[in-house]
């Protein structure tokens, strides 16, 4: 079987530290090479991976600000649509422009939906439902008028997220974009008032939402942000967390750092919204609530949290090889029809 994998160009695959796209299809792409599958991965081309690289982008555009994204964009697809005939299936991880392309090539598709950024993109995936194969990434983000092949929850590398059952320091941990949907400005009110010590890690991404929300209650002692991190920094946060607060404000359709937090052992306390229902298992890997007040209670319950179930239950549910095997067998569903 031979597999063209489609990655975003907004970062490198896998990203240096933001990039959750990018990071899925990474994971992927490394475990069905793994499993002996030939992968062709189109992604930029400082990427990093074991497939066959093709690229028509030396970087992601967010790393690069003489890049033109849509330029890079078209530049990027069409690269992948034109060698279309070499493989018998592609996947495509980059969203709805793609399937435009859809009814022009043999070669099937498989879309991985990450998300609807905005209800205005809804029409392309209706209109080219018929050519494509939708796979969700939570039940929870199904759209009702759009039909599914199935459901592939993420999954991380357990082999880089090390379990900690005894956290050395006493924070509570923030890790997420700084914007109004993720939650900052109630992860900082729920430490404050659980009086305990919080660390928020994010890239800046709503600049008036940070210096309105965040940066007034911003101190050495009490509240601290230290900006986007990755690698070995960020899975020692996680590590020696308390718990990770996960205070979003919208249908979040997964949620990895979520899943990262569970596999070093740090429980999570997150509002129940979207997916989280789906990844956490409340009173047994961390405690879903509904407003800040049942937060400050579940921080105070969050000893009673077994850590060595958090990463029990990822390993049985979110790794990156059970993420490829479900792939796979969608693949082979596909090519059987």
């Amino acid at each position: 079987m031979k597999i063209a994998m489609l990655a975003p160009i907004a970062w490198r695959t896998p990203p240096r530290h933001y990039g959750p796209w990018e990071l899925v299809t990474s994971l992927l792409t490394e475990e069905l090479v793994k499993m002996g599958l030939d992968v062709t991965l189109f992604a930029t081309g400082d990427s990093v991976t074991r497939a066959r690289l093709k690229s028509v982008c030396a970087q992601g555009y967010e790393e690069d600000p003489e890049t033109d994204a849509k330029v890079a964009e078209c530049l990027h697809i069409s690269n992948c649509m034109e060698q279309s005939a070499g493989f018998d299936i592609i996947h495509n991880q980059f969203d709805f422009l793609p399937l435009t392309y859809s009814r022009f090539i043999s070669t099937p598709m498989v879309t991985t939906i990450h998300g609807f950024s905005s209800p205005r993109i809804i029409p392309v995936y209706q209109k080219y439902n018929a050519h494509n194969y939708y796979v969700s990434i939570s039940f929870s983000n199904r759209h009702p008028s759009l039909q599914y092949i199935g459901n592939v929850y993420h999954g991380i590398d357990l082999n880089e997220f090390y379990f900690e059952g005894n956290p050395s320091a006493g924070y509570l941990l923030f890790m997420g974009r700084i914007h109004p949907d993720k939650g900052a400005h109630d992860a900082i009110k729920i430490a404050r008032k659980a009086g305990i010590k919080l660390i928020l890690a994010g890239i800046v991404q709503d600049e008036d939402y940070f210096e309105n929300e965040v940066r007034p209650y911003l101190n050495d002692s009490t509240v601290r942000f230290i900006g986007s991190t990755g690698g070995a920094q960020k899975i020692k946060l996680m590590q020696n967390a308390l718990a990770l607060l996960h205070p979003i404000s919208f249908e979040e359709p997964f949620g990895l750092s979520v899943v990262e937090s569970m596999a070093c052992g740090t429980p999570v306390i997150a509002y129940r919204k979207g997916s989280m229902p789906e990844l956490i298992e409340d009173g047994k890997t961390g405690f879903l609530v509904t407003d800040a007040d049942m937060a400050v209670e579940a921080v105070k319950k969050i000893a009673r949290i077994d850590r060595t179930n958090c990463r029990k239950i990822v390993s049985e549910r979110f790794s990156s090889e059970i993420m490829a095997r479900n792939y796979l067998a969608i693949y082979r569903k596909i090519l059987d029809r």
